[in-house]
């Protein structure tokens, strides 16, 4: 039985291209659908950065302006108030240690040591009258003393001479005991007075003492005062040069007011100010380094101030060996502050990006490089050059690294 075959193979050639057309308008709707749902904003290539990733080394530092500073400074406060007389030394004068910088003057300062001075000759001659007096007191007594020592002498004569008269009846009883008592009596007399010296001469001591006490502490209030004199001449206390001197002939000045400092330039350290992104990784010890005509100036990191004021730390670094000639305190120097030793990683130059997005997503372009979409990525360290790249990209990808301001919260770019 025959069969006709062309007409079934024409129906499924037709059938095949009616599917594919059909597969191909729903693939164009859904794109349609789905180029809809999507965010999308038009720019003009000219107008951003774009960057390609790359496999590189990647040199752990960050780069940081230091400022030359004296090793240490002391400062120069006012111990003692005054009024500005003579300014010996200027600002800027290289001094040693017991230099005058300022000579202040203090009337009333004056007028105390005078008064002082006055309260304390007071006193010596008091001191001297006293002690004159307690002698001639102590010789009086010792005279009584001795005129006691007599007058005992011959009482004792005549009571034993009583004794003998009475045992022999040749005197009255009565005469008898007025003899005994009148012995007595000048022997007791004589105990009293010399309880009453070592009384008086005790007390005689600790007045005595008390007095010098006296007198040695307003001789050590006098060498205070002359000390507070001397103060009125503001002298340097350590080899230097002087910084910030703000006084003026005739002003007066307060105690404990600042007046200037001395620096010490027998050695120099580099302060820097660091973000407080860093906090965490910078430490003592830490190496850095700057060039200068031609030549690199190692340093380390010696102190790490742990106050973070508006967004930033500070930092001092200290010479390793060589120090640049004709260092001066406030000159500046670009320095790079390793953090850590050079690695290979994947790479993303820096960029405005980093300041809209934190580093957790970019702009990366197309295969055509038409448009650009995003795409969340983790980044890790970065430098003066670079960010490290840890997760979401490729070598050889494209991405905007410039800033993302222009753009908005849209998920596409569309270059013009």
């Amino acid at each position: 039985m025959d069969r006709i075959i062309a007409k079934k193979s024409l129906w499924k050639q037709k059938k095949f291209w009616i599917s594919a057309v059909g597969v191909i308008f729903l693939v164009m709707v859904i794109t349609m659908l789905l180029g809809k749902n999507v965010s999308t904003v038009r720019v003009q290539e000219e107008k951003i950065s774009i960057s390609t990733i790359s496999q590189g080394t990647f040199n752990d530092y960050i780069r940081v302006i230091g400022t030359v500073a004296p090793i240490r400074f002391i400062y120069l406060d006012a111990e003692e108030g005054g009024r500005v007389e003579e300014i010996v030394n200027e600002e800027g004068s290289m001094v040693k240690k017991g230099d005058v910088i300022i000579r202040l003057t203090n009337s009333n300062l004056k007028l105390n040591i005078l008064s002082t001075e006055a309260n304390l000759a007071e006193q010596i001659n008091f001191l001297r009258n006293t002690r004159i007096s307690m002698e001639q007191e102590r010789l009086a007594l010792q005279r009584q003393l001795l005129e006691q020592d007599y007058d005992i002498i011959k009482r004792k004569r005549g009571f034993e001479q009583s004794d003998r008269f009475y045992k022999k009846d040749i005197i009255s009883k009565n005469e008898y005991l007025e003899a005994t008592e009148s012995y007595e009596y000048a022997v007791k007399t004589r105990q009293i007075l010399s309880e009453r010296q070592k009384t008086d001469s005790l007390f005689r001591d600790v007045q005595v003492s008390q007095m010098e006490f006296n007198l040695d502490r307003m001789k050590t209030n006098l060498e205070l005062v002359k000390e507070r004199l001397e103060n009125l001449q503001v002298k340097a206390p350590i080899d230097g040069q002087i910084g910030q001197l703000d006084v003026e002939i005739g002003q007066s000045i307060p105690q404990g007011q600042r007046m200037g400092q001395v620096n010490d330039l027998s050695e120099f350290k580099v302060t820097a100010k660091i973000d407080e992104h860093y906090i965490d990784r910078v430490k003592k010890g830490l190496d850095a380094s700057f060039t200068r005509q031609d030549k690199n100036f190692a340093m380390i990191v010696k102190k790490v101030y742990p106050d973070v004021r508006e967004g930033t730390f500070e930092i001092d670094m200290i010479f390793d060996k060589d120090i640049p000639d004709n260092i001066r305190p406030g000159q500046t120097y670009h320095v790079e502050l390793q953090l850590g030793q050079p690695e290979t990683a994947l790479l993303i130059p820096r960029g405005g990006f980093y300041q809209s997005t934190g580093g957790q997503w970019v702009y990366v372009l197309t295969g055509a490089g038409k448009e650009a979409v995003r795409r969340q990525v983790k980044i890790g360290r970065q430098n003066s050059q670079f960010y490290e790249v840890l997760e979401g990209l490729k070598p050889g990808e494209k991405v905007i690294t410039s800033g993302y301001e222009m753009f908005g919260d849209n998920e596409r770019i569309v270059f013009k």
